[in-house]
């Protein structure tokens, strides 16, 4: 994230632009394409980036806060840390499951055939794997 976000996002879905904003990050987080240490964009420059109030970027930043992404103080920003793996509990495997159901339905319903869904899904599964999601 240097220069002008490379995060997109689309204000006319029903994903709240929140957590499009944390989902996009996160994914960079993941891919260590964002390091420990990073300074993020200010709340204020982000929002302005991506056109929405800086209280839906700062949203965002609260999340990945919460997950152990991000260290937030205020005046400083946003700092990236080193985040320990955690162990998912059966309720946040259950969450997440959820959200993996519906986003498939999505798919589904905008044509996309189950086989392609399937590819798509261990494609992806493999590069995050590997660090090379991109």
């Amino acid at each position: 994230m240097s220069g002008r976000s490379v995060i997109r996002i689309d204000l006319s879905s029903s994903v709240p632009a929140y957590r499009q904003i944390a989902d996009a990050i996160r994914a960079l987080l993941v891919n260590r394409e964002l390091k420990p240490g990073r300074q993020l964009p200010t709340v204020r420059q982000l929002a302005i980036d991506l056109a929405v109030h800086h209280n839906t970027v700062a949203e965002a930043y609260r999340l990945l806060a919460d997950e152990g992404w991000l260290d937030l103080k205020r005046g400083r920003g946003a700092l990236v840390v080193e985040r320990a793996r955690p162990n998912a509990s059966a309720k946040e495997r259950g969450a997440l499951r959820q959200r993996l159901r519906e986003l498939i339905a999505e798919m589904r319903t905008a044509g996309v055939p189950l086989d392609a869904i399937r590819a798509e899904f261990d494609s992806i599964a493999q590069r995050l794997a590997t660090g090379q999601e991109k």
